[in-house]
C-alpha cells in the first residue's frame, strides 16, 4: 500500500502575455500549494481499479484515468493496481485539484511499479495531461511559464495562512477555456507584475495581498453569476482583499496573522458559506 498527497493550489499572480497560434496562452504565475488536500492510496492488483469517496466522481471524467493509462503506455508496464481516492478539494473550483491527482498518479504509480523515470521524463507526460500538472510534481512555491508546463521553484513562501471560500455559484466544466476566451488584448500584460513578486520571494521578502493579481478578476463576473455578491460577503467578514483562485469561482485570501485568519473564517462559516482554514505547504521532495 502507498499513500500519497495531492495539494490544492493558489496562483499568486497569474498574468496573460498572449495567445499562441494554437490557441493556447502564454502564461506567467507565481503558483503555490496549500495544506487542502485530496489522499491517493495505491494498491497493487490485476487490473486497472479507481475508487473514489465523492458522489459522482467517474474516473472517464478525470485526469487520473488518462495519466495512468499513458505512464503505462510509455513504459510498456503491464502491472495492475487499484487506486482510491479521498477527495476533499472540491470539484472545478479553480484549485488545480483534477491536475494535482492525476500529477499524484505518475508519482505513485513511479514508485509503486518500480518504473525509475526521472523528474524529466516525468514532466514530460504531464505536460500531455494539463498545464497544471507539471507544476504539482514540485509543489511548494515555483514559477509557472509557457502554458504552465515550464516550471522553476522559488524559494518556499514564509508560512502564511490562507481563508478559502467556495461561493454557491453554478461551477461550469470548461470554465478555464471560457474565461480565456473572454479576455481581450488589453488584459494582457508583459509578466512585470509576477516578476515583481519572484524577485521578491528570492531576495525572502514576504508577500503581501496587494502584491497578488489574477487576470481573470477582470472577467469573472460576466461568467460567474452573483459571484460579486459573495466577494462582497467575504470582505464584509473581515478580509482586507479577496482574490480569485485560478479560474475559479473560489475566492481565497491570505494573511500572516492567524487569529485574524480565525475570525474570518468564523465569519463565514456562520454565513452558512463553505469555507477552509488552511495553510502553505513547502514543496514536497523531488524525484530523483
Amino acid at each position: 500500500m502507498l499513500t500519497l498527497q495531492a495539494p490544492a493550489k493558489l496562483n499568486l499572480t497569474l498574468e496573460v502575455l498572449g495567445e499562441y497560434q494554437d490557441g493556447f496562452h502564454e502564461i506567467r504565475s507565481v503558483v503555490q500549494t496549500i495544506s487542502l488536500c485530496d489522499s491517493l492510496h495505491f494498491q497493487l492488483g490485476r487490473d486497472m481499479e479507481f475508487k473514489s469517496d465523492m458522489p459522482d466522481w467517474a474516473p472517464e471524467r478525470s485526469l487520473v484515468s488518462k495519466a495512468s493509462s499513458l505512464i503505462r503506455k510509455a513504459t510498456g508496464c503491464a502491472k495492475g493496481v487499484t487506486i482510491e481516492i479521498n477527495k476533499r478539494i472540491p470539484w472545478l473550483s479553480g484549485l488545480g485539484g483534477d491536475s494535482s491527482d492525476a500529477a499524484a498518479i505518475l508519482r505513485g504509480l513511479n514508485k509503486l511499479w518500480g518504473l525509475g523515470l526521472s523528474l524529466k521524463e516525468l514532466l514530460e507526460l504531464a505536460a500531455q495531461l494539463s498545464s497544471d500538472a507539471s507544476f504539482f510534481l514540485y509543489s511548494g512555491t515555483a514559477l509557472a511559464e509557457g502554458r504552465g508546463e515550464i516550471v522553476t521553484s522559488l524559494p518556499s513562501l514564509p508560512d502564511m495562512w490562507v481563508v478559502l471560500m467556495l461561493p454557491p455559484v453554478l461551477r461550469m466544466p470548461g470554465k478555464t477555456k471560457q474565461l480565456y476566451a473572454s479576455l481581450k488584448a488589453s488584459h494582457y500584460t508583459g509578466g512585470q507584475i509576477t516578476d515583481r513578486l519572484v524577485t521578491s520571494l528570492t531576495r525572502g521578502g514576504e508577500v503581501t495581498s496587494s502584491s497578488l493579481f489574477n487576470v481573470f478578476d477582470e472577467v469573472t463576473l460576466d461568467n460567474f453569476a452573483g459571484l460579486g455578491k459573495y466577494r462582497q460577503q467575504f470582505l464584509k467578514a473581515g478580509a482586507q482583499e479577496v482574490h480569485l483562485a485560478g479560474s475559479g469561482p473560489a475566492l481565497f485570501t491570505l494573511l500572516r496573522d492567524k487569529n485574524r485568519a480565525e475570525k474570518i473564517y468564523q465569519n463565514l462559516q456562520e454565513q452558512g458559506l463553505e469555507s477552509y482554514l488552511i495553510d502553505t505547504l513547502p514543496a514536497i521532495e523531488p524525484v530523483k
